[in-house]
């Protein structure tokens, strides 16, 4: 199986090279493309200057933007799966192996790293967890499906997603609005057991500011995407 790792990056100057460096030591057999996402620190120069494996786009298109993106391109290159792993050092590609052979096994179209599962590692604050407990509930609701972490960017699609995906994608903080699609296509999901890591630099695209902004318009995208299917 051809097997790509998509890292979404903007200003992820303090840990891009490190995120890359565990790659290749715990995940070999994927391969990895970053999707710079008109960074204004220096991103692109140290990417470029390690000879990494980078995209770099001409504008800011977002976080939903950037992996699409990355779907894009692992579509028009015939991998068999894809993984979403942010560029910020919180994902751990020791767990890459055990989410492909559970997608593979179970047929599965997308499996999901949960930390909330068996609860080690990092949790998260207290304020986002209220928020990830809220989506998982709403979730269930619209689906029937229970997703401990929604919210987690930490996620492995087949090719039926891929294709997916490549063609339509939410475009703010779209993992949740993602998930309720596939679950009402009818589509299989699983979530395994992760541990992250605390953020290793940079700054959070959803500031405490944002929360509650975050909140309303997520809620109201997944609960258009559970009526449109």
């Amino acid at each position: 199986m051809r097997k790509l790792i998509i890292i979404p990056a903007y200003n992820e100057e303090a840990c891009i090279e490190q995120t890359v460096r565990r790659i290749k030591e715990e995940a070999p057999d994927f391969d990895y493309i970053i999707i710079n996402d008109c960074s204004t620190d220096r991103t692109r120069e140290i990417c470029e200057s390690q000879h990494f494996n980078v995209l770099n786009l001409p504008v800011n298109l977002g976080i939903g933007g950037a992996v699409q993106t990355g779907y894009q391109y692992a579509l028009r290159h015939g991998y068999d799966l894809a993984v979403q792993m942010d560029g910020d050092g919180q994902h751990d590609p020791k767990y890459l192996k055990e989410m492909a052979d559970c997608m593979e096994q179970g047929k599965y179209n997308l499996v999901i790293g949960s930390r909330f599962i068996e609860k080690e590692g990092f949790q998260s604050s207290v304020t986002r967890r209220m928020g990830i407990r809220f989506f998982e509930h709403l979730i269930h609701f619209l689906t029937g499906v229970v997703i401990t972490d929604p919210t987690s960017g930490m996620r492995m699609a087949d090719r039926e997603v891929i294709r997916l995906f490549a063609m339509d994608y939410p475009k703010d903080y779209p993992e949740p609005e993602s998930v309720v699609t596939l679950l009402r296509k009818g589509m299989k999901v699983r979530e395994v057991p992760v541990q992250m890591r605390a953020r290793e630099g940079g700054v959070s695209s959803i500031s405490s500011s944002d929360a509650i902004y975050y909140m309303v318009k997520v809620s109201i995208a997944v609960c258009i995407a559970a009526w449109r299917q």
